[in-house]
């Protein structure tokens, strides 16, 4: 079984800016890192290779409906973000509509942009906490811009549908998953998640 994340507590007086925290994740390529809002980072293993190949299953289904939409683009895993609380994270897939995307400038685009995407997934693996994510995916909803989170949980066959101001909601073992009206048409077919 993979190991947990390792988290990385850094005292105030050694925080890094957004600069260097960028420049530190460029110079680890192979390790998947984050920070969250008290600069503590977090390297997590790599998956194992069935939830890499559930996750890759998951951001072709979101690829192959963002290009037929064309209101927004898609974004893989290895993607951070900065949101408003400082924190940087990089969910498993997400979507962000081309205005919102649009209006960052060109070199906010090319590091840690600093914009929440209006659409997240997290696929939870083996080695994580559902604690943990619940409480990351509870960060995403007080950001703005958010306004659809899917947390799938495959040992248990559950989708946690996160919403801004709404209570999460939870299906059991479902055959799809809709967008709703964030991602109108867009419908996740779980047969090859679980």
């Amino acid at each position: 079984m993979l190991s947990s994340p390792i988290i990385l507590r850094i005292p105030s007086s050694m925080k890094m800016t957004d600069q260097q925290f960028f420049e530190f994740c460029q110079v680890n390529r192979d390790l998947r890192i984050e920070r969250n809002q008290f600069g503590d980072i977090s390297i997590m293993p790599p998956t194992g290779s069935e939830t890499g190949n559930r996750n890759f299953n998951i951001a072709g289904q979101l690829y192959m409906w963002s290009e037929e939409d064309g209101t927004g683009i898609c974004f893989d895993s290895s993607t951070g973000f900065t949101l408003s609380t400082g924190a940087e994270r990089s969910p498993d897939a997400s979507w962000i509509k081309l205005e919102r995307w649009n209006s960052l400038s060109v070199a906010q685009q090319q590091r840690f942009a600093p914009i929440c995407p209006d659409f997240i997934i997290e696929l939870m693996s083996p080695s994580d906490k559902l604690q943990l994510l619940q409480e990351k995916m509870e960060e995403y909803m007080n950001e703005p811009g958010i306004q659809l989170g899917w947390l799938i949980n495959r040992k248990d066959r559950k989708v946690y549908i996160y919403r801004p101001g709404i209570a999460v909601e939870c299906l059991d073992n479902p055959d799809t998953v809709s967008g709703d009206s964030v991602l109108p048409g867009f419908i996740l077919n779980m047969s090859k998640i679980w």
